[in-house]
């Protein structure tokens, strides 16, 4: 990647506005953040297409907790696939395991299939996983383009030395997008050991659930 971009987790539409109207490259929709983020309804995603001319990312994941899912869910998973393509958006974010902390590749490719032509993103199930070398290489199987990951620590910090680790296995065959606490005040670094990739932040800076213009500016400064 020749340029570093910037992805912002959206959790409403005053997120989407703000990110829009500050030069953000990608949104991700979703709602519940204290859950980690899952699917949004049906009318958020249509009120955030109609606002953003960037591209629009939609999380699929029903619930908060685990990755690994029933199978009402993961129907329901396909469903909302199925839906939000008829709304013009640009790609999708989900994550499936299995029990054993494997990369459950059926239900990942079935979604992938349902999406297609539209990009997927291996979510952050990537920092549960059980063997990181391993999933790694399911997970480029599988046809995802990018992994959201902070690296199976609480923050990009804490996971800083497994990022490096991850990013050099994947060799540019697919991109590793660090998220998860990932701030103004960190990027700098995260930048300097991975060099140019997409990051992802909510640029959140308080107890709410909206992005702060002034945090997407300063992120953009450091990129």
């Amino acid at each position: 990647m020749e340029k570093s971009q910037l992805e912002i987790a959206c959790f409403n539409l005053d997120s989407v506005k703000i990110a829009q109207e500050n030069g953000v490259n990608r949104i991700e929709l979703c709602v519940n953040m204290k859950e980690g983020g899952t699917t949004p309804g049906l009318s958020l995603v249509q009120a955030a297409r109609e606002i953003a001319t960037i591209d629009l990312n939609v999380i699929i994941r029903p619930r908060g907790g685990d990755f690994v899912y029933t199978d009402a869910e993961f129907q329901e998973m396909k469903e909302s696939i199925i839906d939000y393509k008829n709304c013009k958006v640009d790609g999708f974010v989900f994550g499936n395991l299995n029990s054993d902390g494997s990369v459950n590749m059926e239900q990942n490719m079935e979604l992938i299939n349902l999406a297609n032509p539209l990009p997927c993103t291996f979510h952050r199930a990537f920092d549960v996983v059980a063997n990181v070398s391993k999933s790694l290489e399911d997970v480029i199987d599988c046809g995802f383009k990018t992994i959201l990951t902070s690296g199976q620590g609480k923050n990009v910090e804490e996971g800083i030395a497994t990022l490096i680790e991850v990013v050099q296995k994947a060799n540019n065959r697919i991109v590793i997008m660090p998220g998860g606490g990932l701030r103004s005040t960190n990027i700098g670094l995260l930048k300097e050991k991975l060099g140019n990739t997409f990051f992802h932040s909510s640029a959140i800076t308080d107890s709410g659930e909206t992005a702060n213009a002034t945090e997407i500016i300063a992120l953009k400064e450091k990129l």
